[in-house]
């Protein structure tokens, strides 16, 4: 995930950058279109990181679940379950990773086990799944 923001925000693997991902995200009705660009490849890019590295394993979760959620009801949704029809299967998959590592812990080579909140569990998974719920549904308002 951590690729896929740095495509949308600084044109690397063979993404667009910021410019091109903005005209992309108001073509699907985010105004404007490179604010939401910025908050989503942010989201990857840190979210991405955070699960890399166990760091703030409960807030990188929800950032990628909030972002997750969007491309569901935004792009994949309409396209059915599968990948290979551009359904929401990879967007699912990364939802469900996330919020199992929030549950289940980030792992003992994590930043965050010397953290309260590093050894996963209820609290943290609601968290993530909350946060990220929330910041969708706010986004998708918007």
């Amino acid at each position: 995930m951590a690729g896929h923001g740095a495509q949308k925000l600084f044109g690397l693997f063979g993404g667009g950058g910021l410019t091109e991902t903005g005209r992309g995200f108001a073509a699907l009705g985010y105004r404007p279109g490179k604010i939401f660009a910025v908050i989503g490849g942010l989201s990857e890019l840190l979210g991405g990181l955070g699960l890399a590295l166990g760091f703030l394993t409960p807030l990188a979760a929800a950032a990628l679940i909030g972002v997750m959620i969007n491309a569901m009801a935004t792009v994949t949704g309409a396209h059915g379950l599968w990948d290979a029809d551009g359904g929401v299967e990879y967007s699912v998959c990364i939802t469900v990773v996330a919020l199992a590592v929030a549950l289940i812990g980030p792992g003992r080579f994590a930043v965050d086990r010397f953290f309260r909140w590093g050894s996963g569990g209820w609290p943290q998974g609601a968290l993530a799944l909350g946060l990220g719920g929330v910041g969708s549904a706010i986004t998708l308002s918007l």
